[in-house]
């Protein structure tokens, strides 16, 4: 059977940068073994098969799935197959719409904005806040598998930490840009240092304040050896959980907070992921992560 799939750069205005995603539009007949098998072959941080959703409230059920396994959800497969689905539905037209993807995590709403000529942009809201997972930390230890100093390790008040918004990753803050880019991730000290996480070992989040872009406010790395992914260009689902560590940290005043975070820079793939944040009472009332998509390839799996 011949399925029809497209691969996005995600978290971009530009092909060839950003964080590729495959996405497979006919994927309701798939076992779970196909789904992983395909997704090991295409070998991309996700691949995402589209399904038919029981609800017909909802656009579409979506599968993710990185090299190594199934998540619940992620980011960047979110924002990627918001747009894809649309501009499938709206060939070149201009519109604003709004659909709900079904994920393993729940029901994700998106808002899509297609401008005819311009890279389009999905924007979602978190299926789940962002949520501090109390654990004994190894600071030596991390800092060891980042290949930096302990006094790297932190800025301001900021400490490593343990955040989920559906999937778990080890907030890792270091003192400057230079820390972040000389950094030299060894996935076998980490994975003999960070604990797991509902059996799944915490991905590596490592995070700064500024950027090489003037525009963003942090500049991260992300790397899940647990995932089959060696470095990651775009980590929607961090950047989620990392709202948490923001607000916990910098003790956010009430009122909207738009945070730009640049990611991929060190890969040659700059992206970039915009963080909406609304607090209210002293606490994140509502979060949203979003950014543009391009398409840089279209063709049939013969499966």
């Amino acid at each position: 059977m011949a399925r029809s799939y497209s691969v996005y750069d995600v978290f971009t205005d530009r092909k060839l940068a950003g964080n590729p995603l495959a996405v497979i539009f006919d994927g309701d007949d798939l076992s779970d073994d196909a789904m992983q098998a395909i997704a090991k072959e295409m070998n991309l941080s996700e691949t995402v098969f589209v399904q038919a959703s029981d609800n017909p409230a909802y656009t579409a059920r979506i599968r993710i799935f990185t090299p190594g396994r199934e998540l619940p959800f992620a980011g960047h497969p979110t924002v990627g197959t918001a747009i894809a689905l649309a501009e499938q539905a709206h060939r070149n037209a201009t519109i604003d719409l709004v659909s709900v993807l079904e994920e393993n995590v729940g029901p994700v709403r998106c808002a899509v904005r297609l401008r005819e000529g311009e890279a389009s942009f999905a924007e979602f809201d978190l299926p789940r806040k962002s949520q501090q997972i109390t654990m004994p930390l190894d600071k030596l230890g991390i800092a060891n598998a980042l290949s930096l100093n302990t006094t790297e390790i932190g800025f301001e008040n900021h400490v490593p930490s343990l955040w989920s918004a559906g999937v778990p990753f080890l907030m890792v803050p270091v003192h400057d840009l230079g820390a972040a880019q000389r950094m030299d991730f060894d996935p076998q000290l980490w994975e003999a240092t960070v604990p797991f996480v509902d059996g799944a070992l915490a991905s590596a989040y490592v995070y700064c304040r500024g950027g090489v872009n003037h525009v963003a406010k942090f500049h991260a790395r992300m790397f899940a050896s647990g995932m089959g992914i060696v470095e990651d260009p775009a980590t929607g689902s961090a950047a989620a959980a990392l709202s948490g560590a923001i607000h916990h940290f910098d003790r956010q005043t009430d009122g909207h907070h738009d945070l730009t975070i640049e990611q991929g820079v060190e890969m040659g793939r700059p992206s970039f992921i915009h963080l909406h944040m609304d607090v209210e009472g002293g606490a994140i009332s509502n979060a949203r992560i979003g950014g543009q998509a391009v398409r840089m390839a279209s063709g049939t799996l013969d499966l």
